[in-house]
């Protein structure tokens, strides 16, 4: 075997974890996309007329959506663990 190879199931993990990435981008593109694009169309809906990065979003609103982000985050890295029975109390 050559160095630069790696053994089939590295390599099939590898291209797991790949596939993974790539569709969690593409998901969160889309995802990114139209949230945009609702937040601009509530501004516009508004009469902001500013509906871009200079719109008015205040310090507390920003904090809140990004809280909310990473516990999203954290839900989505707890899909890959595998199951804890201890911790839901099942025996």
């Amino acid at each position: 075997m050559n160095s630069t190879q790696l053994p089939d199931t590295d390599q099939a993990l590898q291209q797991r974890k790949a596939r993974i990435i790539v569709i969690g981008a593409g998901l969160g593109a889309l995802l990114g996309l139209i949230s945009s694009y609702l937040y601009a169309k509530a501004a516009e809906e508004n009469g902001d007329g500013e509906a871009g990065p200079g719109a008015s979003i205040s310090t507390g609103q920003l904090l809140a959506v990004l809280l909310a982000v990473l516990g999203l985050v954290r839900q989505i890295a707890e899909l890959g663990k595998p199951k804890d029975d201890k911790k839901s109390g099942k025996k």
